[in-house]
């Protein structure tokens, strides 16, 4: 496949994106002198944009979204029949495309029980603190609010998560946040801020209970987590981090929340990341790709336990989760994630996530050996970050610009790669890597050559 474009149409899809459209993440200064990305047309891993360049999609859409790859017919077809059947009914009703696409999932997640609909993780995640505030306005007569979550970790846009946020510079500007949300230390072994003690893991863990019993027990009702830290770094956790972590949980009585709107539906190599650790969670939430980006999609998974604290007593008007979300109602949603589940499961896509990680692990390694600028590499699946350092010795963080270098250079030879950028202020030095599920071993080859001649341009 070859994309051409046509050059008076390009030039006209150009000003009219260029005059109107504000993009994502974008300082638009820079398209008063240089013409705007444009992406075009997909296949498999491989992108085209509007002036025909090829680029292998290393990070799944730019977002960690598109897991089973582009130009999937299947998904395309089961969303148009779908729309053409039943487009849409409000999510107080039931469909047949949700009730479906529930029970499969829920086949995947021993433990949960039911399938709260949205349409982003921003909003599956705010869904989780309404749930948690009226929890504790209806059973523990307003206490237990307080809503812990991790430094380095995020959870979307809106701006209750935001008051969620371990990253500041996306939360900056932004405030005042609501009260109630108190943050806990960083798991990042590279940075160890336990440098005295024998289990990292178990120390990491331990600055968690900390944080509770300074608060006090008894106000805190939720932990917020990622399974694997994404944007913040790719931060995998410690050995027994999780296990003592969900021995705090259980002995304070705080609900657990695990956040796999990164790594949900096959991106570690297991359905979900927090299973790759044994933990047992209360809520768990997803979107990007539980569809693929083929349809706006976001779920809140809870346990029974969780669900009928809602439904007590019936009598009571107030009792019920008063929450609605428009789009959680269009049916094309839960229609492409059950076409794309199926695609996962009989592709074995799972397996070929855990020997391609394997592949793109070594491969990382081995660029670690020759290019002392990589300071550390960790992952799991086709979910990997390389830390970049100035010094390995002092661990000091290359400069944001040079890795935002590095990047730009992977583009120049074809391979779009990401990076934490904006987030961290001085941290934004890690390299970060998920590719499509499909991936291939030429693929992975491809995506770290690409790096090794980056790095050697960009650092020597």
């Amino acid at each position: 496949m070859n994309f051409v474009p046509k050059p008076n149409d390009i030039a006209g899809i150009i000003e009219a994106d260029r005059a109107h459209v504000w993009h994502h993440l974008s300082q638009h200064k820079q398209y008063e002198t240089s013409d705007p990305p444009i992406m075009i047309e997909g296949k498999g891993l491989r992108i085209w944009d509007a002036k025909g360049r090829e680029y292998l999609d290393a990070v799944a859409g730019g977002v960690w979204t598109v897991n089973v790859g582009y130009g999937r017919e299947s998904i395309a077809n089961a969303v148009r029949d779908q729309l053409v059947k039943l487009n849409y009914f409000a999510g107080a009703a039931g469909s047949e495309p949700g009730a479906r696409f529930a029970q499969k999932l829920i086949e995947k997640m021993p433990g949960l029980t039911r399938v709260y609909y949205s349409n982003s993780g921003s909003e599956a995640n705010e869904k989780v603190f309404k749930m948690v505030r009226q929890i504790s306005a209806r059973h523990h007569g307003g206490r237990k609010s307080k809503i812990l979550f991790r430094e380095r970790d995020y959870h979307g846009t809106t701006i209750a998560v935001l008051a969620a946020c371990g990253q500041p510079q996306r939360a900056e500007q932004y405030g005042p946040f609501p009260e109630g949300f108190v943050e806990v230390p960083h798991c990042l072994e590279y940075r160890n801020q336990y440098p005295d003690a024998e289990d990292y893991g178990l120390a990491a863990a331990n600055a968690i209970e900390d944080v509770i019993l300074r608060e006090g027990p008894d106000t805190v009702g939720l932990l917020c987590l990622e399974p694997i830290t994404a944007g913040g770094g790719v931060i995998t956790p410690p050995k027994g981090y999780w296990e003592r972590v969900q021995e705090i949980c259980r002995k304070y009585e705080v609900l657990l929340h695990i956040d796999e709107v990164v790594c949900g539906l096959g991106r570690t190599g297991t359905w979900f990341g927090y299973q790759q650790y044994g933990v047992k969670p209360d809520f768990v939430t997803m979107a990007k790709g539980v569809a693929s980006g083929y349809a706006a999609i976001s779920c809140t998974v809870t346990t029974e336990a969780v669900f009928e604290m809602f439904k007590d007593n019936p009598s009571d008007p107030m009792s019920y989760f008063r929450d609605i979300s428009t789009y959680g109602g269009c049916l094309a949603g839960p229609a492409a994630a059950l076409e794309n589940m199926r695609i996962i499961e009989d592709e074995g896509l799972l397996a070929n996530t855990v020997s391609m990680g394997e592949r793109l692990d070594g491969n990382l390694r081995a660029l670690m050996e020759k290019h002392r600028v990589v300071g550390d590499v960790r992952g799991k699946g086709l979910f990997y970050g390389a830390e970049l350092v100035a010094d390995r010795t002092t661990k000091e963080p290359l400069a944001e610009a040079k890795v935002a270098a590095v990047v730009a250079k992977c583009r120049e030879h074809g391979v779009i790669i990401g990076m934490t950028n904006r987030s961290l202020p001085g941290l934004n030095n890690t390299l970060c890597l998920s590719p499509g599920l499909i991936a291939t071993p030429d693929d992975i080859d491809t995506i770290t050559s690409a790096i090794d001649r980056a790095l050697a341009e960009v650092c020597g």
